[in-house]
């Protein structure tokens, strides 16, 4: 049951009090808005500002921004079913420029937001509590977006980031008794706003400029706004929160997609957002005993549809339309129940509060480490391996190195691996289905993440994780930092997890799950009428069989069909060769053993260590495809601008892997990169919109 909070009722001699809303877009269990309304406030004021770091720093798909924007718009109508004139108000400009002026305007008190340990909410946030306080408004942050709170967890593992869950459950137990506070009730009232009139911020226009930095320079948008090409829309249709302060009629309403210049058709993703919507899925799943009761993440099956083998919870905990407290206690009082009536339970930490707990684990990691968490270079816990494709860094005033949002092409054949990865045209159905279906519906499995996250990395293309970190940020609806990251780091055996020699393999893993190949044939329908002998290695079926099934299997992917006969494209690569390629080039990493902090690391001296060539010296922005230095490959001057595009998120957190190799693991033996020297076409740099 939830916990009881005493709520204060509205006076006129209390506080003014700003509750500003980020990742808790709901009202239960938000111990934060609780404690803002135990204030006792005369007036409460809920408040969300468009940050343009979000908006033009970090890659989002339509399908995030719509999910998103229901998830406001939910919460603002819940806010005013508890009193008729409360509602989100929306603020266009960022928060480190808008904040101070209208805890001025609005004569202020407390200012009141739920903690965040993301490495740049902290810098936001520090921001905004000096210009708070210099003002004398009271500032008060409270835990609720994580079961423990990732300082503490931090302090009681020594001061060092949780890199095992043993580590998390030691440090938990020390804060207590190693289990999360109940959540609490949802609130019943809510004090008055501010009258419309005082709520009018006309004034402040030319006090905060118009968007400023908000706004990119349209001309070249794509060098300051990693979003530009979801913004189909055109900034000469008024896009671009060029509305003023208060949005459209001064409304402080929440924005809509076009607002944005994103185009509603581009949103393709069937999961709504919403405390509404996630409410009743979780009701949904918590009312099905046996199914909460045998949970196991290993045991799902990464090829389910409609419905899919797991909750789907994860985008309603990152926006905090669903409490992931609430989610935590709503499953554990089921197993308790079942305990008492001795039926089976799932053991930690394949079970649900168990993947509850490897979320709790990542953010504490990244919430020690800060921004290198999110990066290989200058990361301390991350093993240093010289990938293709790697990230170019910038040093900061304090001399730490961070991405500039570009990364260096190094090598033409990962550069084509890469594309062809990120646009579903591998040659591998079963890493192309999924491919598809985060493009199109911003969310796969946690095992398909696996599978796709392996293949990019350790498992045959050889190409650094920061590459697929930044398509899994763009395209997955659920995306966090810390699980992002992590889960990069893990799948690719740069942190958490070192047993590089065992690789998902694209056929034999998908057989296991789904022999038929019913999940290929939804999210890649050129291979619907293939026999399922053929299904995960469509290249081995006879021609004739193949005109005979509509669709025939050569090139690269960017061959169009014609005359009712589609077109697939060959593997990219024979996976075993490629396989064995990286093992060997994994072995040498870890014989190595450099970590992303080392000095010689930072100073480039491992590029004498690996023998390693710059290549071209190439660099590009992935989302817009900007090259900023470096001649242009001819192969790229070739491109065919019509060819597909692309897009990203996170992956679940999970203990095992699996050796689901084609082959046992053997003798280690050096096996040569092989590249036949001809252009190929490819795709342009562009991201896909979802259609």
């Amino acid at each position: 049951m939830p916990h009881k909070f005493k709520q204060s009722i509205s006076s006129s001699n209390g506080p003014r009090v700003l509750y500003w809303f980020r990742t808790d877009l709901r009202l239960h269990d938000s111990p934060a808005l609780m404690h803002a309304l135990s204030l006792n406030p005369s007036h409460l004021i809920p408040l969300w500002t468009w940050d343009p770091h979000y908006v033009y720093r970090q890659r989002g798909s339509a399908n995030r921004w719509a999910f998103l924007v229901a998830s406001m718009a939910d919460v603002s109508a819940s806010l005013t079913q508890l009193h008729p004139k409360q509602k989100l108000h929306v603020v266009r400009r960022a928060p480190g420029k808008i904040i101070g002026p209208l805890l001025k305007k609005w004569k202020i008190d407390v200012l009141v937001f739920e903690r965040d340990t993301d490495a740049y909410a902290r810098m936001r946030d520090d921001e905004v509590t000096r210009i708070a306080e210099a003002l004398g408004v009271k500032v008060v942050s409270v835990t609720g977006r994580t079961l423990f709170d990732c300082d503490e967890v931090v302090k009681h593992n020594g001061g060092r980031p949780t890199m095992s869950m043993g580590q998390l459950l030691k440090a938990t137990e020390k804060m207590g008794d190693g289990t999360p506070s109940r959540p609490l009730d949802r609130p019943m009232s809510l004090p008055d706003p501010l009258d419309e009139k005082e709520m009018d911020l006309s004034e402040l226009e030319d006090e905060v400029g118009s968007n400023g930095e908000q706004e990119p320079k349209f001309v070249g948008a794509e060098q300051n706004d990693f979003n530009a090409v979801q913004r189909t829309m055109g900034v000469e249709k008024n896009t671009q929160f060029s509305c003023g302060l208060m949005g459209p009629g001064r409304s402080f309403s929440v924005p809509t997609l076009e607002e944005m210049g994103i185009d509603p058709d581009d949103v393709t993703t069937p999961h709504k957002g919403g405390e509404t919507v996630g409410l009743a899925v979780l009701a949904k799943y918590i009312a099905n005993e046996e199914y909460i009761g045998n949970f196991e993440k290993p045991a799902t099956a990464p090829t389910d549809f409609e419905p899919q083998a797991t909750t789907l919870l994860s985008p309603h905990m990152h926006f905090g339309s669903v409490s992931v407290r609430k989610f935590w206690w709503d499953v554990q009082d089921v197993l308790d129940k079942r305990k008492k009536e001795k039926k089976h339970n799932s053991n930690h930490p394949v079970n649900l509060p168990g993947q509850l707990l490897f979320r709790d684990m990542y953010f504490a990691a990244h919430a020690k480490i800060g921004v290198p968490f999110g990066q290989a270079i200058g990361n301390p816990v991350a093993r240093f391996i010289p990938w293709h494709l790697q990230s170019k860094y910038t040093v900061d005033e304090h001399g730490k190195p961070f991405s500039d949002g570009t990364y260096l092409v190094d090598d033409a054949q990962a550069e084509e691996y890469f594309r062809r990865w990120k646009e579903g045209r591998t040659g591998f159905p079963w890493i192309d289905a999924l491919m598809r279906q985060l493009k199109k519906e911003g969310w796969i499995h946690h095992l398909g993440r696996h599978a796709v996250a392996c293949f990019l990395t350790r498992g045959g293309c050889y190409v650094s994780w920061e590459r697929g970190a930044e398509v899994f940020e763009e395209w997955l609806i659920d995306h966090e930092i810390a699980c992002n990251a992590g889960n990069w780091m893990w799948l690719s055996c740069a942190a958490f997890f070192s047993q590089f020699y065992r690789c998902y393999s694209p056929v034999a893993f998908p057989k296991k799950w789904d022999p038929e190949g019913g999940f290929v044939r939804r999210y890649v329908p050129e291979l619907e009428m293939f026999d399922k002998k053929y299904i995960y290695e469509p290249h081995k079926a006879p021609i004739a069989d193949q005109k005979a099934w509509g669709c025939v299997i050569k090139g690269d992917g960017t061959e169009k069909g014609s005359l009712g006969m589609n077109v697939y494209p060959k593997p990219m690569f024979d996976f075993n060769e490629r396989k064995q390629f990286c093992i060997d080039k994994l072995k040498e990493a870890y014989h190595v053993g450099l970590y992303g902090a080392d000095e010689k690391v930072l100073s480039g001296e491992w590029k004498k260590l690996f023998n390693y060539d710059d290549g071209s010296g190439e660099r590009r922005e992935e989302a817009n495809g900007v090259l900023e230095r470096g001649v242009k490959r001819q192969r790229d001057l070739d491109d065919d601008e019509d060819a597909p595009q692309h897009h990203e998120d996170v992956i679940e957190a999970q203990i095992e892997f699996g050796d689901d190799s084609d082959t046992k693991q053997g003798r280690l033996k050096v096996v040569k990169r092989q590249t036949n020297g001809r252009k190929k076409k490819q795709a342009t740099l562009e991201m896909m919109v979802s259609r």
